[in-house]
Formats: C-alpha cells, sequence, structure tokens
C-alpha cells in the first residue's frame, strides 16, 4: 500500500515501459503487458462480438459485413496516400473489377465462393496494377484526377458495349453458405490486414515506401526503382480493393454497374479524415461511424449527404488530425499514482 500523500507522485503509465527503439519494449510487470495490448485487444474484440451483439437484427448483421468492405477500401487508400504518396480516387474501379471477376469466376467456371474471393483478389490486383501502370509517374492532384476517371469509364464502357450483361449485370452468383461464415471471414480478414500491414510499413520496404512518398527522386537517384514500389503499392491497395467487391458480389449474389458507384470512392477519404490518416486503423473506426450513420439516414435520401458535409467539416475545423490520433494521445497521458 502507497504511505501518505507526500510519498507519492503521479506518473504517466507509459513511462514505466524503457523504449529501447521504436516497437521494441522491455516488460517488466503484467500491467505494462496490458497497458500495451488493451488497445488492440479492444479493437480485435470490438469486430468480433459485433455480430454476436446483433444477432437479433440481421438487417444490422449485414451493416457489419458493408462495414467491413468499405473498410478495406479506407485501409488501402490511408496506405497508398500516406505512405506511398498516391492520393488514388480509384476505390469503386478495384471494387469493380473484383466484383466481376470473382462473378465471372464463379458463373462461368462453377468455382465456389470462397476460392473465387481469394482468387479475384490476387487477379483483379493484378489487373488493376497493369492499368494504372501509365499513370505511376504522376502525383499529388494529377494522380487522383485520373485516377477518378477510372471506375466512371469501365461503367461507361460496360453499358455502350453491353458485355458482362450489359446494365443488368451478371445475374446468378453463388452466395455464401451461411451468415456466420460471410461475416466472420471478412472481419478475420479485416484484423490480419491491419496488422500485416502495420508491420509491413515498419520494416525495410516500409522504408522505401516512405522514401518514395517523401522524395521519389532522392530514391531514385539511390539506385532503386521507384516504379516497382508505387507499382507494389497500388497493387496491395488494388487487391484490398478487389477484396471488398468479390465479396460484395457473393452478398449480393449479382455483380453489376453499381459496384463501380463513386461512393467507393468518396466513402473510404470521408472515413480516413473522421478516423485519422496514416495510422490505418484509423479508416476502419471512420467507416464504424459513417456507414451506420449512412444507413440511418437513408430514408432521408440526399439529405444524408449534408450530414456528411456537416460532419466532415466539424472533424477538418476542430479535429483535422482524427479520432484514431488524438484518442492514442489521451491514452497514452494516462497517469498513476507511485511511490517516491
Amino acid at each position: 500500500m502507497f504511505g501518505s500523500k507526500g510519498d507519492r507522485r503521479k506518473e504517466r503509465l507509459d513511462r514505466g515501459i524503457k523504449v529501447r527503439s521504436d516497437g521494441v519494449y522491455a516488460i517488466s510487470s503484467w500491467r505494462e503487458i496490458t497497458y500495451l495490448i488493451a488497445p488492440r485487444l479492444l479493437f480485435i474484440l470490438g469486430l468480433a462480438l459485433a455480430p454476436l451483439a446483433l444477432g437479433a437484427a440481421p438487417y444490422w448483421q449485414r451493416v457489419i459485413s458493408i462495414i467491413c468492405v468499405y473498410a478495406l477500401l479506407a485501409i488501402g487508400f490511408d496506405f497508398l496516400a500516406n505512405y506511398v504518396g498516391l492520393v488514388s480516387l480509384g476505390g469503386g474501379f478495384y471494387v469493380g473489377v473484383g466484383a466481376y471477376v470473382s462473378a465471372l469466376l464463379n458463373t462461368h467456371y462453377g468455382i465456389p465462393p470462397l476460392l473465387c474471393v481469394p482468387l479475384a483478389m490476387i487477379l483483379g490486383a493484378v489487373i488493376c496494377t497493369i492499368l494504372f501502370l501509365p499513370c505511376l509517374p504522376l502525383r499529388g492532384v494529377y494522380f487522383a484526377i485520373v485516377s477518378l476517371m477510372y471506375p466512371l469509364l469501365a461503367a461507361r464502357i460496360i453499358e455502350a458495349l453491353d458485355i458482362f450483361g450489359g446494365t443488368d449485370g451478371i445475374l446468378g452468383v453463388d452466395g455464401f453458405p451461411n451468415i456466420w461464415l460471410e461475416q466472420y471471414i471478412l472481419i478475420l480478414s479485416v484484423i490480419v490486414i491491419v496488422f500485416a500491414l502495420r508491420r509491413l510499413v515498419e520494416e525495410d520496404v516500409g522504408l522505401v515506401f516512405r522514401g518514395v512518398k517523401d522524395n521519389d527522386q532522392a530514391v531514385k537517384a539511390s539506385g532503386i526503382n521507384i516504379t516497382v514500389y508505387k507499382a507494389l503499392g497500388v497493387f496491395i491497395a488494388s487487391s484490398l480493393g478487389c477484396l471488398g467487391g468479390a465479396w460484395l458480389t457473393h452478398m449480393y449474389m449479382w455483380a453489376g454497374l453499381s459496384q463501380f458507384a463513386l461512393d467507393f470512392s468518396i466513402i473510404p477519404i470521408a472515413a480516413t479524415v473522421v478516423g485519422g490518416g496514416g495510422t490505418l486503423v484509423g479508416p476502419v473506426i471512420g467507416c464504424l461511424i459513417l456507414v451506420p450513420v449512412s444507413e440511418l439516414l437513408r430514408d432521408f435520401g440526399s439529405l444524408r449527404i449534408a450530414v456528411y458535409s456537416i460532419i466532415l467539416t466539424a472533424f477538418i475545423v476542430f479535429k483535422s488530425e482524427g479520432i484514431m490520433p488524438y484518442a492514442a494521445r489521451k491514452y497514452e497521458q494516462f497517469e498513476r499514482w507511485v511511490e517516491i
């Protein structure tokens, strides 16, 4: 037990953890271990228990899956923008390509959904990366504008040439065996991808990515092929979008032009702003807020766009850093009484 108050002082919780270098800790007690893993456990358990908590509301159970799809897109946008330096507005293109590839594999070749999804993720990412190769020398607003044209162009080509079912889309796509399998594989995918990308950006390849973002000419001068790393960044981001698109196809048992919608390009950006860019976890938190708000406002029609605008304006003005950086800073400022 502590003695009198005069024998104690306040100390920040994280001061008890001796940091040798970024991400390497000398743990000396279970309290410090708990302090480190508590935010990660909260994130994992929160996502894992959400379907069980909403088991009595099938509609909101499906919304959890939609949140995860948008989260994949938002993670990809955050990674590409804040670690590679390419601001991509082509989320709708990734979703559409993944959706059509998975639908074609299922309807034409009879491949089951749980095998179609990973195949569509890889094949779709290869297609997206090849199509984006001519744009990789572009940066900033120029790459953003060109990437926004891709989903619009793809939808118009399918409609004009009446291919892949035209405006009717591809019908007769097989669904998942049950909703629990559908949800928990998707939730597990989001969790694994967040932690895998966080590890990736701390490795040597992540250092090169950040170098390409900050000064690509300096990286090029050192003998590194920056086009290869930009292409790798696009491949990673587009694979996440294609995974989400393939999953949507088997959720709705249909692939169509609506999967090239601009919502898949805009909402991930909004979620990244709200949750906090450069964190990879922040965009997921942003999706957990914005997607349910969007569903609650669906009956208000175009008014929900106004509400979205107000939310984004408020975050940009009052909390431009986003929820995740603010929450992390406050968490690190927790204090405890210690003996002198």
